[in-house]
């Protein structure tokens, strides 16, 4: 048993090395090494998750991200891949449940918050979205000048609060 822990890990090292070099096909190839997706443990369903999800295969990725989620529900990594698929796959909803159940494990995470605004924006929440950016924006103020090249903001893009906000972050 012993020796398959350690063929695993080494198999999932490599997955993650071909994933960071941008060939989610070959940690696909990879980790189809380690056998029935069945047996998967979280890091390796994870993994698997992102290698479809970079490929585009947004639908594929949900099936390994829900089951790794349902694993490791304080893992924000597989819950901001899940709400990126949920978004790609139209359900607006889930991808909001996805972040805010992220939230509550990392209420300070600048990105949840972020990423949180442009779904909301995109689903008509003015208001909640123009909270979460606000939020993002002063936990890390990389994210004041992501807005104006974010699509997801052309929904608010005309608002006065939009433009109030934008004001504010870029006179501080």
């Amino acid at each position: 048993m012993r020796l398959y822990a350690i063929r695993s890990a080494k198999i999932r090292r490599e997955a993650e090395g071909f994933l960071e070099l941008g060939m989610p096909q070959h940690a696909l190839q990879t980790l189809g090494r380690l056998g029935d997706p069945a047996g998967f443990g979280v890091e390796t369903l994870y993994l698997w998750g992102e290698g479809l999800r970079t490929m585009r295969r947004y639908f594929e990725a949900l099936m390994p991200l829900e089951r790794a989620a349902r694993l490791a529900p304080d893992d924000i990594r597989i819950r901001l891949a899940l709400a990126w698929c949920y978004k790609r796959t139209g359900r607006l909803d889930l991808a909001i449940g996805s972040l805010e159940k992220a939230l509550l494990v990392r209420p300070d995470e600048a990105l949840l918050y972020y990423n949180l605004a442009c779904y909301l924006s995109l689903a008509g929440h003015k208001r909640r979205s123009l909270r979460c950016l606000a939020k993002a924006m002063r936990l890390d103020p990389v994210y004041q000048d992501m807005v104006d090249e974010e699509a997801d903001f052309d929904p608010l893009r005309a608002d006065p609060d939009f433009q109030a906000i934008r004001a504010g972050a870029k006179a501080h």
